[in-house]
C-alpha cells in the first residue's frame, strides 16, 4: 500500500502547520512532533493523504479544491457511514474526527486510523497461487454479504438514503452526472442511458446499505491471511438495492478478454483460481441466507455498473480539464467512456448473465438447440437402425467385411453431416463448449455406434484434438482435414504388451532420429480402431533412444505413422470378453518393425509426448464418462421394463424390495455421476485442462464404477437373457468393465486424486496461516 505514496501534488497542497495545530487541540499529535504528509496516488475522487508522526499514523480524506459537480465528494457522508459501521463491529478503519472548518486546510476533511495490510490493485492477482486467488475472492464476497446483512435501523442511518426505487434514481443520477461533465457527444452513452431507463427491474424494493464502489482495491487484506480487515471509500454509499454492489464487483468476470483498459478494468475470464460468477453468487446467497434461485439475472445491474464507471470516467476527465483532478493520470480517463458504454450495450443483449433457475450447469442457447437436434436425430434415425446394424455384424462375424461399416451407418453419417450435426466434440469447429457437448455425449451413449454417426467416435476425437492443438499446417492438411470430413479413421498406439502400461513412462517402443527421418521399433496393443478398413494413420507414443538427460516424463514423443508404411504389421484383433468389438474397429496388436517416417511427422517436438497426452486425455475422458451416463440410463430403462414385465413368487419383480432398492441406487449413482461429470466439463471450459485434472480423474473413476454397477444390476434382473445376445447388456458390460482400465486404471486415477487433494489441502492450510 505504501508504494502508492507520492509527494503532495501542487493543486492539493494545504497548510500543514494549521493541520498540526488543529490535531494538537484534538490530542492526536503534539506540538513537538514532526508531521509528515504524503499523498496516495491511487484513487480518482477525494484526495487521500498519509499523515505521520514518529509514533502515529493517520489517513486524511478531503474534498478536492475548486468547482465540483453537484452532490459529489460528500466527505461528511463517508465519515457518517464509516462511524456507524465501526460502531457495529464491521471491518472499517476507525474514524477519529470530522472537520467542517474550511479555514484549517481549505476544505472539509475527516481523519481515520491508518490500517496496515495488503491492497490488491490488479484484480487478476498475479503471482498468487490458484488457491490464494480463490480465498481472496471468496473473502471479498463474504464481506459484501456481511455489509448487506446489516440492518439500517441498527446502524442508526435512517434518512441516509431514499430507500426503494434505487435503480431508477441511479440511472437518473449518473445520466445527469455524465451530461454535466461530457466534453463531446457519445451516442453509445445516450443509447445505454435510454436502455437502462426503459428496462428498470420490476421489483426494486429491497433496501440495504450499498457501498456504491465495491471493488477489490477498496479492500485491505490481512498482511498474510486471506481475510479482509478493512473496507474503504464510502463516498458513493447510500441505501438501496444490494444487487448493484454485487454486480459492480462481478463486472471483471464478464468483461471481454480482448478489451483491457489499462489501470481501470481487466477481464478475469480464464484466470486460474478465480471463481466463476455463479460460484461467487452462490457464496453471497449462502452468507446472506437467501435462495440462489431468488436472484434475477444480472444483465441490468451489470450494465448499470458499467454505465456508472463510464460516467465516473467522464467526471474524472472533466476534473482534469478543470485542473483539480485527484490523480496524475486523470487525462487518460476520457478515452474510456465510449468503450465502456459499448461493452455494457453488448452485455444487455447477452443471455444468462447471472444465476439460472433451471439447471446447475446450463448449456448455451446454441448447445440447447443442438442437443434437441441430436435427440430428434437419434429417435428418428439412429435408434431404429440398431437391429439392422446388429444383424450386419452377426452375419459378417467371420468375414473381413466386419471391418467395414455397414451401409446404413454410412448413410446416417451423411444425413448427420447434412444436418450440421458433425464434429460436435471440437469447440473450435462446432462452436459448442465442453459443457454443451457433455449433454450431447450422454445422448449418444445410449447407442453403441451413435458417436460414429456424428463423427464423434474415439479414438478419432482425441487424435483430431491433438492435431488441432499441436499439428503443423502440413499435418493438419494431410490428416486432420480428412479426419474431420470423415473420409478416414485413425488409431492411437500407446499401451504395450511387454510392460506395465498403467505407468505410461514404461513405454519402450523406440524412436530413433536418422537425418530427416525417424525409425520406429516396438510392439503396441489395444490400439482401438486399427482394424477399421478406413484407418489410415496412427499416433504412436515412443521413447526417444537419445534421452539427453531428460526427466522421466520428457523422454517420450508422439509421431504420426501412416498405416501403409512398410514395417507396420497388424498382428491380431484382441477380444473383450470374447468379442472382437469390430463395430468400433477392434482393438489390435500392432508391431512396428523398422518403420521409417519423415521427421515432419513429429507432433509438437521430441520429448513432448506426455504434455500432449495430458491435453488429449482430458476432453476424451470427459466424453467417455458422459457416454457412460447415457449407457447407464439405457440400462436402467431396460432394467425397469424387465422388472415391470416379469413376475416371481406371486408379484412383479419391482415389488421385491431388493430390486426396488437396486432401481433407487442406480438412479442415485447416475445422478451423482452426471453432476460430477458436468462439473468437470464446466471446469474444463472455465479453468482449462490442467486446472481440471482432479475433476477429470474423479469422473473417470466414478463413471466407470457407476456404469458397471448399473449394467450389472440390469443383467441380474434379466437373468440368463442378460448375458445373451438377445439384449445389448452383455455388450454394454464389456464396454463398461473395460472403461475401468482404458485411459488409465482406477487405481492410477485414485493416486492422482489423492496427490492433488493433499496439495490442495496443504495450500489451503498455508493460506489460512
Amino acid at each position: 500500500m505504501e508504494d502508492q505514496l507520492t509527494s503532495v501534488r501542487e493543486q492539493h497542497k494545504f497548510n500543514v502547520g494549521n493541520l498540526q495545530r488543529y490535531l494538537c487541540v484534538k490530542s492526536l499529535v503534539s506540538n513537538n512532533d514532526t508531521l509528515t504528509v504524503r499523498q496516495y496516488s491511487a484513487g480518482q475522487s477525494n484526495p487521500t493523504f498519509l499523515i505521520q508522526t514518529p509514533s502515529r499514523s493517520y489517513v486524511l480524506r478531503k474534498k478536492p479544491p475548486g468547482e465540483l459537480l453537484p452532490g459529489a465528494h460528500k466527505v461528511d457522508r463517508e465519515y457518517r457511514v464509516q462511524r456507524a459501521l465501526f460502531s457495529a463491529g464491521f471491518p472499517v478503519p476507525q474514524p477519529l474526527l470530522f472537520c467542517t472548518d474550511v479555514e484549517v486546510i481549505g476544505t472539509e476533511f475527516y481523519l481515520m486510523e491508518h490500517v496496515k495490510g495488503r491492497i490488491f490493485r490488479d484484480v487478476q492477482l498475479p503471482g498468487m497461487s490458484p488457491a490464494e486467488r480463490t480465498a481472496v475472492y471468496v473473502a471479498a464476497v463474504e464481506i459484501l454479504a456481511k455489509l448487506h446483512s446489516l440492518a439500517i435501523s441498527s446502524l442508526k442511518l435512517e434518512g441516509f438514503g431514499r430507500g426503494p426505487g434505487y435503480c431508477k434514481r441511479q440511472v437518473s443520477t449518473w445520466t445527469k452526472q455524465y451530461t454535466a461533465s461530457a466534453h463531446r457527444n457519445i451516442p453509445a452513452m445516450n443509447e445505454l442511458s435510454d436502455w437502462l431507463m426503459g428496462n428498470l427491474p420490476v421489483k426494486d424494493d429491497e433496501v440495504t446499505l450499498v457501498h456504491g464502489d465495491y471493488r477489490l482495491d477498496n479492500l485491505i487484506f490481512h498482511p498474510t491471511e486471506a481475510r479482509v480487515i478493512a473496507l474503504l471509500d464510502f463516498e458513493l454509499s447510500t441505501t438501496g438495492n444490494p444487487l448493484a454492489d454485487l454486480a459492480f464487483f462481478l463486472v471483471p468476470l464478464y468483461w471481454p478478454t480482448d478489451l483491457n483498459i489499462k489501470g481501470f478494468i481487466a477481464s478475469l475470464k480464464g484466470i486460474e483460481g478465480i471463481p466463476v460468477p455463479d460460484d461467487l453468487i452462490s457464496i453471497y446467497c449462502k452468507c446472506r441466507g437467501i435462495p440462489f434461485a431468488s436472484l434475477p439475472q444480472l444483465n441490468f445491474y451489470l450494465a448499470l455498473s458499467i454505465f456508472k464507471m463510464a460516467a465516473i470516467s467522464q467526471g474524472i476527465y472533466a476534473r482534469y480539464l478543470l485542473g483539480n483532478a485527484s490523480a496524475p493520470d486523470a487525462d487518460r480517463f476520457g478515452q474510456n467512456v465510449e468503450p465502456l458504454a459499448k461493452v455494457a450495450l453488448h452485455l444487455v443483449k447477452s443471455p444468462l448473465a447471472g444465476p439460472t433457475k433451471d439447471k446447475l450447469f446450463p448449456q448455451t442457447a446454441k448447445g440447447q438447440a443442438v442437443l434437441q437436434q441430436v435427440k430428434d436425430f437419434m429417435r428418428q434415425y439412429v435408434l431404429p437402425a440398431q437391429q439392422e446394424v446388429a444383424e450386419y455384424y452377426t452375419k459378417h462375424a467371420l468375414s473381413p467385411l466386419k471391418w467395414h461399416a455397414p451401409k446404413i451407418i454410412e448413410d446416417l453419417k451423411e444425413k448427420a453431416k447434412q444436418a450440421g450435426l458433425w464434429n460436435l466434440f471440437l469447440p473450435a469447429v462446432s462452436g459448442l463448449t465442453q459443457l454443451d457437448y457433455a449433454y450431447i455425449a450422454e445422448e449418444t451413449g445410449r447407442c453403441l455406434f451413435a458417436p460414429e454417426v456424428f463423427n464423434c467416435q474415439a479414438p478419432d476425437t482425441g487424435n483430431m484434438e491433438v492435431l488441432h492443438m499441436f499439428g503443423t499446417e502440413e499435418q493438419k492438411k494431410k490428416w486432420l482435414e480428412p479426419l474431420l470430413s470423415g473420409e478416414i479413421r485413425s488409431c492411437f498406439c500407446m499401451t504395450e504388451p511387454d510392460v506395465a502400461s498403467s505407468d505410461a513412462a514404461n513405454m519402450e517402443c523406440s524412436l530413433h532420429r536418422d537425418k530427416n527421418t525417424y525409425m520406429v521399433n516396438g510392439k503396441k496393443w489395444w490400439s482401438s480402431g486399427a482394424g477399421s478398413a478406413k484407418c489410415k494413420v496412427a499416433i504412436v507414443m515412443c521413447r526417444n533412444t537419445s534421452e539427453d538427460g531428460r526427466s522421466r516424463h520428457g523422454q517420450h514423443s508422439m509421431i504420426l505413422v501412416p498405416m501403409d508404411t512398410p514395417g507396420v504389421k497388424l498382428i491380431r484383433p484382441l477380444t473383450v470378453f470374447g468379442h472382437d468389438d469390430a463395430i468400433h474397429g477392434g482393438h489390435l496388436e500392432v508391431h512396428f518393425e523398422n518403420v521409417r517416417v519423415p521427421a515432419s511427422n513429429m507432433i509438437l517436438g521430441e520429448g513432448r509426448g506426455f504434455e500432449i497426452a495430458q491435453r488429449r486425455l482430458g476432453p476424451g475422458r470427459l466424453h467417455h464418462c458422459m457416454r457412460a451416463v447415457g449407457m447407464a440410463e439405457q440400462a436402467l430403462e431396460l432394467l425397469c421394463q424387465r422388472a415391470a414385465s416379469r413376475r416371481t413368487f406371486g408379484k412383479n419383480l419391482y415389488q421385491h424390495e431388493v430390486i426396488a432398492h437396486w432401481i433407487a441406487e442406480c438412479r442415485l449413482m447416475i445422478e451423482q455421476t452426471r453432476l460430477l461429470t458436468l462439473s468437470a466439463a464446466h471446469a474444463l471450459d472455465t479453468l482449462g485442462s490442467r486446472a481440471a485434472r482432479k475433476q477429470i480423474a474423479m469422473i473417470k473413476v466414478a463413471a466407470a464404477r457407476m456404469v458397471c454397477k448399473v449394467v450389472d444390476c440390469a443383467i441380474q434382473v434379466h437373468g440368463g437373457a442378460g448375458v445373451s445376445e438377445d439384449f445389448p447388456l452383455a455388450q454394454m458390460y464389456s464396454y463398461a468393465r473395460t472403461l475401468r482400465i482404458a485411459d488409465g486404471p482406477d487405481e492410477v486415477h485414485l493416486s492422482s486424486i489423492a496427490t492433488l487433494e493433499l496439495n490442495h489441502q496443504l495450500k489451503q492450510a498455508r493460506a489460512r496461516l
